[in-house]
C-alpha cells in the first residue's frame, strides 16, 4: 500500500517555489539566535526541494526545543515571499496559539498576515512593516474564512479546524503538520 501510495506521489506536480538566498540570509541573520548546522542543513534541504516540481513528502524529526519550528518558519518566508499561503496544522489549540504567537514575534519585519484557526480562537494578525506594530484583531469564524479564501491572509495557523469542508484556500502551496 505505501509503495502504491509512493508511486501515485511521484508523478503529481507542484508548484516551483526558488529559492531567495538574499531573504533567507536576511531573515536568518536577523533572528535572535544563531541557527545550529542541522538546522541549517535541514532548511536548506527543505528550501531546495520547494524548488522541484514534484511535491514534497519529508518528516523532520527532533526532540523538543530541537528548531524544528524555525526551520518550518523558513521554508514558509519562502513560500509566502512568492505569493503562496502556508498552513500549519498542529494537535492542540495550545500548540497552534504557541505557533502562531511565536511567528508572529519571528515575521514581526515581513508583511506577512497570520491568522489562528481553532475552534475556540480566530485571530488575525495584520502586521505594518512601516509602523513595526502588531495588531491582533479578533474576528468571526465566516470573516476569516472569507480573508484566507480571498488570499489575504497569508500563514494560516491552526488544529484540525483547518481541514474542515468549509476552509477553502486561494493558493495554497505548502502545508506543514506539527
Amino acid at each position: 500500500k505505501t509503495l502504491q501510495m509512493r508511486l501515485i506521489w511521484s508523478k503529481e506536480k507542484s508548484v516551483k517555489i526558488n529559492f531567495d538566498n538574499k531573504l533567507i540570509k536576511t531573515f536568518v541573520d536577523n533572528l535572535p539566535f544563531k541557527l545550529t548546522n542541522a538546522q541549517r542543513k535541514a532548511a536548506f534541504e527543505i528550501l531546495k526541494d520547494l524548488e522541484k516540481s514534484k511535491p514534497m513528502n519529508r518528516l523532520l524529526n527532533g526532540d523538543v526545543g530541537s528548531g524544528k519550528t524555525i526551520v518550518a518558519a523558513i521554508a514558509s518566508l519562502q513560500t509566502i515571499n512568492v505569493g503562496y499561503q502556508v498552513a500549519i496544522m498542529a494537535p492542540t489549540e495550545v500548540l497552534a496559539r504557541q505557533h502562531f504567537i511565536t511567528l508572529t514575534k519571528l515575521f514581526k519585519n515581513y508583511e506577512i498576515n497570520i491568522a489562528l484557526l481553532t475552534n475556540s480562537y480566530q485571530l488575525i494578525n495584520q502586521i505594518s512593516n512601516k509602523l513595526q506594530t502588531t495588531n491582533y484583531k479578533k474576528t468571526n469564524r465566516s470573516n476569516l474564512l472569507e480573508e484566507i479564501k480571498n488570499g489575504n491572509v497569508n500563514l494560516i495557523i491552526g488544529t484540525h479546524a483547518l481541514i474542515q469542508k468549509d476552509v477553502n484556500f486561494k493558493n495554497l502551496a505548502l502545508i506543514i503538520i506539527d
